[in-house]
């Protein structure tokens, strides 16, 4: 799975990136509450431009992508320094306030996102077949602690699970989330001329606060 999206990256096809922030981030990320300075986990994170948004709004950022060079196309948009490092089998890159993790989103431990506090997901759940979002939503659950905040933009579309990106209708992300978060729904989009429908959610997770 992680090797075809890195060949997708290597072979430029990637019409799953937007060119600007995305539309629902604007609308709905300022309603969740996450205070600033909160670290925000954002899985898969190809070189999304939201990324961008949320550090110059205030809030870091921790990405995960396998494809190196989406990281790579990610830091040459601005000419800023970047430092490198290597921790827990992850390559590390930090440009401001934005850390971007080379590696797989399911290596990471929760030792290592002690300062999670928020998490963003665009295009991570819909990139994922249908046996492997059952353990995404598990292993977000694990990395973020209770009280964390989030946003979700899903899609669904009439051809079913024909993908990536894959159709992941509201009653999925119920099941898939419920037992360890309180969701809210957000907004639905109009149909694009494809026939597929965004949706957006808000999260948070579910337990006692320490």
């Amino acid at each position: 799975m992680s090797e075809q999206w890195r060949k997708r990256w290597q072979e430029g096809r990637i019409g799953f990136h937007l060119q600007q922030t995305h539309p629902a981030l604007l609308r709905h990320w300022q309603t969740l509450g996450v205070a600033k300075r909160t670290k925000v986990l954002v899985p898969l994170c190809g070189k999304s431009l939201d990324m961008r948004w949320l550090a110059d709004e205030g809030y870091p950022v921790l990405g995960i992508e396998f494809a190196p060079e989406a990281i790579e196309q990610f830091l040459a948009q601005r000419s800023t320094s970047v430092s490198r490092y290597r921790q827990a089998g992850f390559n590390i890159s930090r440009q401001g306030s934005v850390e971007l993790w080379c590696g797989d989103f399911f290596h990471l431990h929760i030792q290592q996102a002690a300062e999670i506090g928020a998490f963003y997901d665009r295009a991570s759940l819909i990139a994922l077949p249908p046996a492997t979002r059952q353990r995404y939503a598990f292993h977000l659950a694990q990395l973020v602690p209770p009280g964390a905040k989030g946003l979700l933009i899903s899609l669904s579309h009439s051809e079913g699970e024909v993908g990536p990106p894959y159709s992941v209708p509201a009653n999925e992300i119920e099941r898939l989330f419920t037992p360890n978060f309180s969701l809210t729904f957000l907004e639905q989009g109009a149909p694009d001329d494809r026939g597929r429908t965004e949706s957006v959610w808000g999260l948070e997770r579910r337990g006692p606060r320490l």
